[in-house]
């Protein structure tokens, strides 16, 4: 985990700021990890340089607003963002048809998921805004419930081992397999749901 070694002694030093303007880059795409970023915020919490509850709410607050300036940046130029350079190298071809790929699979459901998936997650939101079909209210609802479930258990993590890295360490590890199958079970279980909604609606012959 060399990101935590470099973010550590940045968040001790600069406080919720400095943990808040880093998920705010990250939404843009740079390469940092978001997880670990909100691991050390909680890391810091737990050795009493912040509170914690506090530190989960600018969690919040820095991943949603990173994500929504990504989803304006595509509704407001729309194709036009494929010109900026560093649009250019985030959304490769590749990329944009995979994230096209994904919508036209499962619909506004990939922008639950997006949260979940590192290397597409700021491609789908921008594809999302450069769409402009999709509201921004269910934009931020659906990456809202997603954020719900990552951050607060990134930063209570953190925040419990604090004082045992090798323990907080094969934890993020297991955590990221953990939220993955948490994600799975409940798509399946909000596909049930739907499906015997279908079912008792449907008109009885």
């Amino acid at each position: 985990m060399e990101a935590l070694q470099y973010l550590l002694p940045l968040f001790t030093d600069y406080g919720y700021l400095a943990v808040f303007l880093v998920l705010l880059i990250c939404g843009f795409g740079v390469p940092i990890p978001e997880d670990i970023t909100l691991v050390a915020g909680g890391i810091i919490a737990g050795l009493g340089y912040a509170n914690v509850h506090t530190m989960f709410m600018v969690g919040m607050a820095g991943v949603l607003l990173g994500d929504t300036i990504m989803f304006f940046a595509g509704y407001h130029w729309g194709q036009g963002v494929l010109r900026w350079r560093w649009v250019a190298r985030l959304l490769t071809p590749e990329r944009y048809a995979a994230v096209q790929d994904k919508f036209a699979r499962y619909g506004n459901r990939v922008l639950f998921v997006a949260r979940f998936l590192p290397g597409l997650r700021s491609p789908i939101f921008l594809t999302a805004g450069m769409s402009q079909k999709i509201p921004y209210w269910r934009f931020l609802m659906l990456d809202g419930f997603a954020a719900l479930i990552s951050v607060p258990i990134w930063v209570y993590l953190g925040h419990y081992g604090a004082y045992n890295h090798e323990w907080l360490l094969l934890w993020v590890k297991r955590g990221q397999t953990g939220i993955l199958l948490l994600v799975f079970v409940a798509l399946v279980a909000a596909a049930i749901w739907a499906w015997r909604h279908h079912r008792a609606r449907r008109p009885q012959s």
